[in-house]
């Protein structure tokens, strides 16, 4: 199956109102990054043990670890919870930046280090979240440690 598959079935799969809400934010994701790298895990390891949720990942940017290694990850990801929804911004060199610039002006929502974790998307302004991706996506000017 490819990841546009992948996705739509995720999606899909999700129960009634969070199949809305994230399906939004994909079409929200993808304006705000047109033309992106789309990805898709599905939360398995290399033995096919579940190690996290699914996620839909938007966008490339290279991790570079202690050690020396590196590796290509996605930017900005989407992923249903059990209580709601989480967007991660990926690679913000200060992680105190979202809670700070966002986070009062989000509405419902947890916002940590990296993570906007919500309810549902009715809980939060949009345009706020909208703003907080672009600036993850504008951001990313040097590796992730």
């Amino acid at each position: 199956m490819n990841v546009p598959d992948q996705i739509e079935k995720y999606i899909d799969d999700q129960p009634e109102l969070k199949r809305g809400d994230m399906r939004a934010l994909h079409r929200v994701i993808l304006q705000a990054m047109p033309a992106c790298k789309v990805w898709f895990l599905d939360g398995k390891n290399t033995e096919g043990k579940t190690v996290s949720n699914p996620n839909i990942g938007y966008g490339i940017q290279t991790i570079k670890y202690a050690g020396g290694k590196t590796r290509e990850f996605y930017q900005i990801g989407l992923t249903a919870t059990t209580t709601g929804i989480s967007v991660y911004i990926l690679g913000i060199a200060d992680k105190k930046y979202l809670a700070h610039t966002f986070e009062k002006k989000l509405g419902k929502a947890r916002v940590t280090g990296y993570c906007i974790a919500f309810k549902a998307l009715k809980d939060i302004n949009i345009d706020v979240l909208e703003a907080a991706i672009k600036f993850g996506v504008e951001s990313r000017n040097e590796p992730a440690d």
